[in-house]
């Protein structure tokens, strides 16, 4: 594993936490490597839902998944994250990822924005699972700014401990603002709770 790469971190909690053959879903297509990832989980019992508001994203991730003859376990999408609840069910997702920013080689005029990000975010604990797990990776600074990253992080800070287990990681030795891998688990919900949770205020 490179100890360095947000990514290696996120994937190797993936992989290590979350069953093969299910429901995934790459709530930021970008480049495709996570599209990829969840293809190689999905096997040909799963299934794979892959978002992006840019064609060059899925462009890219159609041509990489053919690579690998993967391209039939992944649905592509063309649309913004915040409306992934159109396309997939709640409590269905045994995993969902996000990376929030730009399309890395792409424009840095297009990027995420705090308010579709969170409800995107909000959306998708809802469609995941209980005992599922939802991976943000975030960025900061440079041409995003920070709001994000702090609307972001004020949002899941308030989200109900019985739930909800929250973990933010940081690189504690380096410059530049790297980026926040952050873990939520979704917890088995007690049935005295059903019904009351609003994740969106």
């Amino acid at each position: 594993m490179r100890y360095s790469q947000v990514t290696s971190w996120y994937h190797e909690m993936i992989r290590s936490k979350t069953p093969e053959g299910g429901i995934y879903i790459d709530a930021t297509m970008g480049n495709g490597n996570d599209t990829l990832l969840f293809c190689k989980m999905a096997g040909n019992t799963g299934k794979v839902y892959a978002f992006d508001i840019q064609e060059k994203a899925l462009e890219q991730t159609k041509e990489l998944l053919l690579s690998y003859g993967m391209s039939e376990r992944a649905r592509l999408i063309l649309d913004g994250h915040e409306h992934m609840d159109r396309y997939v069910k709640e409590s269905t997702a045994d995993a969902i990822v996000f990376n929030f920013g730009y399309l890395p080689g792409g424009s840095h005029n297009i990027a995420t924005l705090s308010d579709t990000s969170i409800k995107a975010v909000s959306k998708a604990l809802k469609i995941l699972k209980p005992g599922a797990m939802l991976c943000l990776c975030v960025y900061s600074g440079g041409d995003t700014g920070f709001e994000e990253k702090e609307k972001i992080l004020a949002y899941i800070k308030k989200l109900p401990p019985k739930e909800y287990t929250v973990i933010v990681n940081q690189y504690y030795n380096r410059k530049n603002n790297p980026p926040l891998p952050v873990f939520i688990f979704k917890e088995t919900i007690p049935s005295a709770y059903k019904g009351r949770i609003s994740l969106v205020h």
